[in-house]
């Protein structure tokens, strides 16, 4: 059996690890096991992971609220193991009446979910499937799938979209948003085999990468948005439409693509009955679709690559009404190019060729799409566009797992959120909002949920589940940053992200890369914030010249020193969470005086017991 002993080249050296171990599930240990994955946190050559090619077609006639669908899959099978089953996702059944949910659902949440009228696998029919509902249901292959083989399911189906919009459902009367609406093969990994989880509206999603084609039919006068490329404007759009959106490729300024006064005169979409939008993208992990014969079109572009000059295509679609998202491509525009500045975080090219903003009620994230409430303060919604867009890296450039590790998204998007707030409103209101929006909630709140480990799988909590995937890992993220310094911390983060884009990284992967580019054996340290119930808590006491910081809650957090001497001088000494490597409860800090009073400033890392941070010579 594999322990997780690390391994990493130190001075071109492969050195052994110190004997510091970090809990690994039996299902990851068979991983390692079988030598997918290694243990200087890169894939191995043995890493292997399925994907598929999706042909889908979605009908939609607003008001109206029945959407029909009918797609060809072609999944791959690039596992060594012989399939004798597949599991499909069927997210839409989540709306029927007794399905798990982690919440209450409201009666215009409920519908009657998926139906399918329809399905073959290579070309042989079968009875209609999953009559009895669920959101991941098995399949019997008549034929087993072998290594290297693929199979082809064409199914049709249909569902009512639902009254309450949350992250997908009727925004308006006129307006829709569709996610997870489509059947889909569920994820086959080297380490959980079929992904069975349920989808119970809380928790967030794992899929593969595919290459999809999507074909969107709706009447004429509606606008479609989607995940990709479009590849048909001329055919769905009037002539001056298609041109605007052309020149938005290519601009730095807003071009109004769409105006309210256009939608009046019907002067945007082509005057055909039925207009069909065809849009692609491969090497994704989803595609969702807004529809809108309402909504007005805001487009622009922004440089993402330096080096080759690329541009990425910032596009909003929104009621004409809605204050805030007249800023959103320009918002949009600076995060993108923000975001892929090498002199920033994560510093990595966005990878897409777009993303769009909708409208909606979800504040959620997509691919190349986000779905966003409305907001009556301007530098919140900026806030929560940051926060959704950064999501492109973190799960779908990344391909995490969020239902069972959504501390490897969440926490990220929350630690880049607060980045990027610095550069736009300066740190002090950033770490502010920092603290009462993400950890407060946290450091404030004693119920024993908030304080358990962050491993601890995401799929089965419900109490602290928030801090466990957005505050905690990323104050975590924040206090290795300090400890690494930028230099090594970004050299770290972006071999993990050039290892494993496009793939499946798990925890222990993101662990043992960060050991093996930084050339120490961080176990301890994420041991100590992974895999403990710690909190936030020092207390200091001084004597002579010997500070003392007892660490109570446990955490090992980067924090400085604000000391007076007694002839009356000052100075601020700084700590890195290095300190703690010797000793996790207690750090003896010496100084060259004699002390009369020293306090302890933590920063972003809020302290549960602030009276105690103080000590003053009596």
């Amino acid at each position: 059996m594999v322990r997780i002993f690390l391994a990493f080249l130190l001075a071109g050296t492969l050195c052994p690890a110190a004997a510091q171990t970090l809990y690994m599930p039996r299902d990851i240990q068979r991983a390692y096991d079988k030598g997918t994955r290694s243990p200087d946190g890169r894939p191995s050559a043995k890493y292997w992971q399925n994907r598929a090619r999706y042909d889908i077609t979605v009908q939609a006639a607003p008001p109206a609220r029945d959407i029909r669908g009918r797609e060809t899959i072609t999944y791959f099978n690039n596992s060594p193991d012989t399939l004798r089953q597949v599991v499909m996702r069927l997210a839409m059944n989540i709306h029927r009446p007794g399905a798990a949910r982690d919440a209450d659902a409201n009666p215009d949440y409920l519908t009657s979910g998926l139906v399918i009228d329809t399905f073959e696998v290579n070309g042989q029919g079968l009875p209609a499937p999953f009559a009895d509902g669920g959101t991941a249901r098995s399949l019997p292959l008549g034929k087993p799938l072998a290594p290297r083989d693929s199979v082809k399911f064409t199914i049709a189906w249909h569902f009512p979209l639902s009254l309450e919009s949350g992250r997908e459902g009727v925004i308006d009367p006129n307006t829709f948003f569709l996610a997870y609406f489509y059947p889909r093969v569920a994820v086959y990994d080297d380490y959980a085999g079929w992904d069975r989880l349920p989808f119970v509206d809380s928790k967030e999603f794992y899929n593969d990468f595919n290459d999809y084609r999507l074909s969107v039919q709706v009447p004429a006068n509606y606008i479609v948005w989607a995940t990709g490329t479009l590849q048909n404007p001329d055919q769905v759009l009037q002539k001056a439409a298609a041109k605007r959106l052309k020149q938005s490729f290519t601009s730095d300024k807003v071009i109004h693509v769409a105006t309210a006064a256009d939608l009046a005169k019907k002067s945007i979409t082509a005057q055909n009955p039925t207009n069909t939008w065809v849009w692609t993208a491969n090497d994704i992990s989803d595609v969702t679709v807004g529809l809108s014969s309402g909504y007005v079109w805001d487009a622009a572009s922004v440089v993402v690559d330096a080096r080759t000059k690329r541009r990425a295509s910032m596009q909003a679609a929104f009621a004409d009404s809605t204050a805030n998202f007249h800023q959103s491509v320009k918002f949009g525009q600076y995060a993108l190019g923000w975001f892929s500045d090498p002199k920033n975080w994560p510093g990595v090219a966005y990878p897409f060729p777009k993303m769009t903003a909708f409208q909606g009620f979800a504040d959620m994230e997509y691919p190349m799409m986000l779905n966003d409430s409305p907001q009556e303060d301007p530098k919140f919604g900026q806030f929560v566009q940051d926060h959704e867009i950064v999501h492109t890296y973190f799960p779908f450039y990344m391909g995490i797992n969020e239902s069972r590790f959504a501390y490897m998204d969440e926490g990220w998007a929350t630690t880049f959120e607060r980045l990027i707030n610095t550069s736009q409103n300066g740190a002090a209101y950033a770490d502010e909002f920092h603290k009462k929006f993400r950890v407060s909630r946290w450091i404030n709140d004693r119920n024993s949920a908030q304080d358990l480990p962050i491993i601890t799988p995401s799929s089965e909590l419900r109490a602290g589940y928030g801090n466990n995937a957005y505050g905690k890992p990323s104050l975590s993220y924040f206090a290795l940053k300090d400890m690494l310094g930028d230099a090594q911390f970004k050299k770290s983060l972006h071999a993990f992200m050039a290892d494993w884009h496009g793939k499946h990284p798990i925890p222990w992967d993101f662990f043992n890369s960060f050991s093996t580019t930084s050339g120490q054996n961080l176990n301890w340290f994420f041991q100590n914030w992974f895999f403990t119930n710690n909190y936030i808590d020092l207390a200091v006491s001084a004597s002579g010249s010997t500070i003392t910081v007892q660490n109570i809650g446990g955490f090992v957090i980067p924090f400085d020193v604000a000391v007076e001497y007694t002839d009356g001088t000052k100075a601020t000494l700084h700590q890195s969470p290095a300190i703690w490597q010797a000793n996790q409860k207690q750090a003896v800090i010496s100084v060259p005086k004699a002390v009369k009073s020293v306090s302890l400033q933590q920063g972003v890392f809020m302290d549960a017991t602030e009276q105690d941070n103080t000590w003053t010579q009596r």
